[in-house]
């Protein structure tokens, strides 16, 4: 069994959707002063490696703490088009694009979370380029369309935003989270998922009222 972690870390270097807070931690004791450490953290609901729960876009969707578990932890299946997307700012994933990875891997499935790697999670390190100025890749409305009629739980991309990044409308979180679809966002490290086989395990607390919440997600191989 390989397990193979997908989540960046999270600290005060973590890019943030521009505009937003960074994360920030108090110390509020130390094992040397009170023979334990403990700290308070302000964060964001939406930064990093996180999770979206319908409730972000959809003002009857659920939040992050009635997302069942057993649709946390599902077959991940993976799109990969870095080649293609290259630094195309504005990649937009088509149908076409999972369809192509249908007619290689097989059929998308109900239950399944489709996973997308653009290889933008690259330029983590550096922030400016990360955002570009909000252009980066992302799902166009037509793949979000075809994975709904898959009956897919959730899609899941290595970029800042499920949308891309010149789309201010967000078509694609406006259409997947009323149909009762979660998002991951942040992913990193996807180009060592297998194409088939392994299973998604999104590690997101259940904290009541959550539009979204940091998470630790992990690829699990068998």
């Amino acid at each position: 069994m390989q397990v193979i972690d997908l989540s960046q870390p999270l600290g005060p270097a973590t890019t943030p959707w521009p505009g937003q807070e960074p994360f920030s931690a108090r110390v509020d004791a130390t094992v040397a002063t009170d023979g334990y450490f403990i700290r308070r953290i302000d964060i964001s609901e939406h930064v990093g490696t996180h999770f979206d729960a319908p409730a972000h876009f959809h003002a009857e969707g659920i939040t992050v703490d009635q997302i069942p578990a057993d649709q946390l932890v599902v077959p991940a299946r993976l799109l990969d088009v870095a080649d293609r997307v290259g630094d195309d700012l504005d990649y937009a994933v088509s149908a076409a694009d999972v369809e192509a990875m249908e007619a290689t891997h097989g059929r998308l499935q109900p239950g399944d979370a489709l996973v997308v790697r653009t290889g933008w999670d690259r330029h983590l390190g550096d922030g400016p380029r990360y955002v570009s100025d909000l252009r980066f890749p992302g799902l166009g409305l037509d793949a979000a369309e075809l994975a709904i009629e898959r009956g897919v739980v959730g899609i899941a991309i290595d970029t800042l935003s499920i949308d891309r990044g010149v789309a201010t409308d967000f078509v694609v979180h406006y259409r997947t989270l009323p149909a009762g679809l979660w998002q991951v966002e942040g992913l990193v490290g996807l180009e060592r998922l297998p194409a088939v086989g392994a299973l998604l395990i999104v590690g997101v607390p259940p904290i009541v009222g959550a539009s979204g919440f940091p998470a630790r997600v992990l690829g699990l191989v068998l």
